[in-house]
């Protein structure tokens, strides 16, 4: 998917955790014009239940895109683009990659945009799963772009920005979830099917936004 998005095989590496079950991380990394970082991920892994296209091939789909978009133009910030693994077994790639950023370096981390199952609605921040100066980021970024958007907490459910928020990192969850969402996600009707492609296409561009405004942001506006 990577490499359809214009990265080539020298551009992706596979960060492995041996600690962590030997949970796999695929990264690219587009270098800025400084060490300040901003992740942005979707995890890669599915349920047994249904193909997986809204939990969370959406999400795989909007961050190759936005790779697509950037990876080409100049940026301050670089930027670290991450298909995190098991996050369906307890976000375990993800507290994986936090895990092993060293102390010294957090406050080089200034934020983390994970995508996390689009496709049934429009952009949404889930609140449990999200930093508040990130969201307020996100509703002034869609008011201005004429987005539509929400926010929708998702009880009971966590994210991979779960585990940069742990680490004081700055971290947003973006999802296109609807009221019906516990009747797709795990279950066999998370289908192709249900994949509302205007859905996605708006949570890229919400997501886009978002890391242009962070990219030209001081580091720490948003802790």
């Amino acid at each position: 998917l990577y490499e359809r998005g214009g990265a080539t095989p020298s551009d992706i590496r596979i960060d492995t955790y041996r600690d962590y079950g030997g949970v796999e991380n695929l990264v690219v990394v587009k270098p800025g014009n400084s060490p300040e970082t901003i992740v942005i991920g979707a995890h890669y892994d599915k349920t047994g239940d249904g193909c997986g296209a809204v939990d969370n091939w959406s999400g795989q789909v909007a961050v190759t895109h936005l790779y697509r978009t950037l990876r080409n133009l100049q940026t301050s910030k670089t930027l670290v683009f991450v298909a995190f693994g098991r996050e369906e077994n307890g976000l375990v790639g993800s507290r994986a990659m936090a895990q092993a950023i060293p102390r010294e370096s957090f406050p080089q981390f200034c934020g983390m945009i994970n995508i996390d199952s689009l496709g049934l609605s429009r952009p949404q921040v889930a609140d449990n799963m999200s930093s508040r100066g990130l969201e307020r980021l996100a509703a002034e970024v869609a008011k201005e772009m004429g987005i539509p958007f929400s926010h929708a907490s998702l009880p009971r459910a966590y994210s991979d920005s779960n585990s940069f928020i742990a680490k004081k990192i700055p971290a947003i969850t973006i999802h296109g979830l609807d009221n019906n969402w516990t009747q797709v996600l795990h279950h066999r009707e998370d289908q192709a099917s249900k994949v509302d492609p205007t859905s996605v296409y708006l949570g890229y561009r919400l997501a886009l936004a978002m890391v242009a405004r962070l990219d030209q942001a001081p580091c720490n506006a948003y802790r």
